[in-house]
C-alpha cells in the first residue's frame, strides 16, 4: 500500500556542512532511527533541536496555522 501524501506544508532548504558532519549523519542513518539518508537525518536533528528550544523557553511554539 503506498504511503499517503504529507498533509503538512513544507519548505525545501539547502544545508551545506563539513565532511565530518555528513559522516555523522550517515552513521545515524545506518542506525535506523534517523531516516533513509543524510538529509532526513539532518531534518530530524533540526526538529529535535527546535523541540528542545521550545521546551527550554528559548523560543515559542508556533501553531501550524501561523503565518509564515
Amino acid at each position: 500500500m503506498p504511503k499517503p501524501p504529507n498533509t503538512i506544508k513544507s519548505k525545501k532548504i539547502t544545508v551545506t556542512t563539513t565532511l565530518d558532519v555528513h559522516a555523522y549523519l550517515e552513521q545515524l542513518v545506518r542506525g535506523g532511527l534517523y531516516g533513509k539518508n543524510a538529509a532526513e537525518a539532518a531534518e530530524r536533528l533540526i526538529s529535535r533541536g527546535i523541540e528542545m528550544l521550545i521546551r527550554d523557553g528559548f523560543i515559542k511554539f508556533r501553531s501550524s496555522t501561523a503565518k509564515r
